[in-house]
Protein backbone atom coordinates (compact mmCIF):
# COMPACT_ATOMS: atom_id res chain seq x y z
CA UNK A 1 0.00 0.00 0.00
CA UNK A 2 1.50 3.30 -1.07
CA UNK A 3 1.49 6.30 1.23
CA UNK A 4 -0.34 8.33 -1.45
CA UNK A 5 -3.16 5.78 -1.68
CA UNK A 6 -3.45 5.69 2.09
CA UNK A 7 -3.64 9.50 2.17
CA UNK A 8 -6.33 9.45 -0.53
CA UNK A 9 -8.45 6.92 1.37
CA UNK A 10 -7.94 8.84 4.62
CA UNK A 11 -8.91 12.13 2.97
CA UNK A 12 -12.12 10.59 1.60
CA UNK A 13 -13.01 9.12 5.00
CA UNK A 14 -12.22 12.34 6.88
CA UNK A 15 -14.14 14.45 4.34
CA UNK A 16 -17.21 12.19 4.65
CA UNK A 17 -17.28 11.43 8.34
CA UNK A 18 -15.07 14.01 10.01
CA UNK A 19 -11.82 13.53 11.87
CA UNK A 20 -13.30 12.31 15.14
CA UNK A 21 -15.73 9.81 13.64
CA UNK A 22 -13.11 8.17 11.41
CA UNK A 23 -10.86 5.60 13.01
CA UNK A 24 -7.54 4.18 11.88
CA UNK A 25 -9.38 0.84 11.72
CA UNK A 26 -11.95 2.31 9.28
CA UNK A 27 -9.21 3.56 7.01
CA UNK A 28 -7.21 0.34 7.24
CA UNK A 29 -10.32 -1.69 6.41
CA UNK A 30 -11.00 0.32 3.27
CA UNK A 31 -7.33 0.05 2.33
CA UNK A 32 -7.42 -3.73 2.78
CA UNK A 33 -4.81 -3.78 5.51
CA UNK A 34 -4.62 -4.48 9.22
CA UNK A 35 -5.12 -1.47 11.49
CA UNK A 36 -1.69 -2.00 13.02
CA UNK A 37 -0.10 -1.71 9.58
CA UNK A 38 -1.21 1.91 9.40
CA UNK A 39 1.35 2.74 12.05
CA UNK A 40 4.15 1.79 9.68
CA UNK A 41 3.23 4.87 7.63
CA UNK A 42 1.87 7.15 10.37
CA UNK A 43 2.82 6.88 14.05
CA UNK A 44 -0.57 8.26 15.16
CA UNK A 45 -3.94 9.38 13.90
CA UNK A 46 -2.86 12.98 14.51
CA UNK A 47 0.11 12.50 12.18
CA UNK A 48 -2.22 11.02 9.57
CA UNK A 49 -4.63 13.95 9.88
CA UNK A 50 -1.72 16.40 9.56
CA UNK A 51 -0.43 14.61 6.44
CA UNK A 52 -3.90 14.65 4.83
CA UNK A 53 -4.35 18.30 5.71
CA UNK A 54 -0.93 19.17 4.29
CA UNK A 55 -1.87 17.37 1.06
CA UNK A 56 -5.07 19.43 0.91
CA UNK A 57 -3.14 22.66 1.39
CA UNK A 58 -0.74 21.67 -1.39
CA UNK A 59 -3.57 20.57 -3.73
CA UNK A 60 -5.75 23.64 -3.42
CA UNK A 61 -2.73 25.97 -3.15
CA UNK A 62 -1.33 24.71 -6.45
CA UNK A 63 -4.72 25.18 -8.14
CA UNK A 64 -5.02 28.76 -6.87
CA UNK A 65 -1.42 29.62 -7.76
CA UNK A 66 -1.87 28.32 -11.32
CA UNK A 67 -5.12 30.25 -11.78
CA UNK A 68 -3.75 33.52 -10.44
CA UNK A 69 -0.61 33.28 -12.59
CA UNK A 70 -2.74 33.55 -15.76
CA UNK A 71 -4.29 36.97 -14.99
CA UNK A 72 -2.94 40.40 -14.09
CA UNK A 73 -5.51 42.84 -12.70
CA UNK A 74 -6.27 42.74 -8.96
CA UNK A 75 -9.97 41.91 -9.32
CA UNK A 76 -9.42 39.27 -12.00
CA UNK A 77 -6.65 37.67 -9.89
CA UNK A 78 -9.01 37.46 -6.91
CA UNK A 79 -11.80 36.01 -9.04
CA UNK A 80 -9.42 33.44 -10.55
CA UNK A 81 -8.31 32.43 -7.05
CA UNK A 82 -11.93 32.08 -5.93
CA UNK A 83 -12.85 29.99 -8.96
CA UNK A 84 -9.87 27.67 -8.39
CA UNK A 85 -10.69 27.43 -4.69
CA UNK A 86 -14.31 26.48 -5.41
CA UNK A 87 -13.35 24.13 -8.25
CA UNK A 88 -11.15 22.26 -5.79
CA UNK A 89 -13.80 22.13 -3.09
CA UNK A 90 -16.68 21.15 -5.36
CA UNK A 91 -14.96 18.67 -7.65
CA UNK A 92 -14.94 15.94 -5.01
CA UNK A 93 -11.30 16.44 -4.17
CA UNK A 94 -11.32 15.08 -0.66
CA UNK A 95 -7.96 16.57 0.30
CA UNK A 96 -9.24 20.06 -0.40
CA UNK A 97 -12.51 19.37 1.42
CA UNK A 98 -10.57 18.38 4.53
CA UNK A 99 -9.11 21.90 4.61
CA UNK A 100 -12.51 23.38 5.37
CA UNK A 101 -13.26 20.99 8.23
CA UNK A 102 -14.04 22.26 11.72
CA UNK A 103 -10.82 22.02 13.70
CA UNK A 104 -12.23 23.18 17.03
CA UNK A 105 -12.53 19.73 18.63
CA UNK A 106 -9.08 18.49 17.72
CA UNK A 107 -6.20 18.20 20.16
CA UNK A 108 -4.81 21.71 20.77
CA UNK A 109 -1.31 20.93 19.42
CA UNK A 110 -2.70 19.31 16.28
CA UNK A 111 -5.12 22.19 15.80
CA UNK A 112 -2.24 24.70 16.00
CA UNK A 113 -0.29 22.73 13.36
CA UNK A 114 -3.26 22.68 11.01
CA UNK A 115 -4.06 26.37 11.57
CA UNK A 116 -0.47 27.25 10.64
CA UNK A 117 -0.91 25.29 7.39
CA UNK A 118 -4.29 26.91 6.72
CA UNK A 119 -2.90 30.37 7.43
CA UNK A 120 -0.07 29.69 4.98
CA UNK A 121 -2.64 28.89 2.31
CA UNK A 122 -4.84 31.87 3.17
CA UNK A 123 -1.85 34.21 2.91
CA UNK A 124 -2.47 34.06 -0.85
CA UNK A 125 -5.88 35.61 -0.31
CA UNK A 126 -4.51 38.21 2.10
CA UNK A 127 -2.08 39.33 -0.61
CA UNK A 128 -4.79 39.35 -3.28
CA UNK A 129 -7.12 41.42 -1.07
CA UNK A 130 -4.27 43.79 -0.14
CA UNK A 131 -3.87 44.59 -3.85
CA UNK A 132 -7.55 45.50 -4.35
CA UNK A 133 -8.63 49.13 -4.73
CA UNK A 134 -11.03 49.01 -1.76
CA UNK A 135 -12.20 52.08 0.17
CA UNK A 136 -9.67 53.17 2.80
CA UNK A 137 -12.02 52.39 5.71
CA UNK A 138 -12.40 48.75 4.62
CA UNK A 139 -11.20 46.20 7.14
CA UNK A 140 -9.37 43.96 4.67
CA UNK A 141 -9.00 41.12 7.15
CA UNK A 142 -12.74 40.90 7.76
CA UNK A 143 -13.43 41.37 4.05
CA UNK A 144 -11.14 38.43 3.24
CA UNK A 145 -12.56 36.23 6.00
CA UNK A 146 -16.09 36.97 4.81
CA UNK A 147 -15.15 35.92 1.29
CA UNK A 148 -13.36 32.75 2.41
CA UNK A 149 -16.22 31.90 4.76
CA UNK A 150 -18.72 32.14 1.91
CA UNK A 151 -16.49 30.09 -0.39
CA UNK A 152 -15.83 27.42 2.22
CA UNK A 153 -19.52 27.09 3.08
CA UNK A 154 -20.51 26.48 -0.55
CA UNK A 155 -20.04 22.66 -0.42
CA UNK A 156 -22.80 22.51 2.22
CA UNK A 157 -25.47 23.82 -0.10
CA UNK A 158 -24.04 23.26 -3.58
CA UNK A 159 -25.82 20.78 -5.86
CA UNK A 160 -24.25 19.53 -9.10
CA UNK A 161 -26.18 20.76 -12.10
CA UNK A 162 -26.80 24.16 -10.55
CA UNK A 163 -24.63 27.20 -11.03
CA UNK A 164 -21.03 26.41 -11.92
CA UNK A 165 -18.24 26.99 -9.40
CA UNK A 166 -17.02 29.84 -11.64
CA UNK A 167 -20.47 31.52 -11.66
CA UNK A 168 -20.70 31.22 -7.87
CA UNK A 169 -17.20 32.61 -7.36
CA UNK A 170 -17.85 35.54 -9.71
CA UNK A 171 -21.15 36.31 -7.95
CA UNK A 172 -19.53 36.26 -4.50
CA UNK A 173 -16.77 38.61 -5.57
CA UNK A 174 -19.23 40.88 -7.36
CA UNK A 175 -21.41 41.08 -4.24
CA UNK A 176 -18.44 42.12 -2.10
CA UNK A 177 -17.09 44.47 -4.72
Amino acid sequence: MSRERLLAISARRFARGGFEATSMRDIAGEAGMLAGSMYYHFPSKNELIAAVYQSGVAEIGAAVDAAVARVRTPWSRLEAACVAHLDSLLSDKAHAAVMTADLSRLDARLRRRLVVMRDGYEKRFAELVAALPLPAATDRTLWRLQLLGALNWTPTWYRPGGKSPAAIAHALVAALR
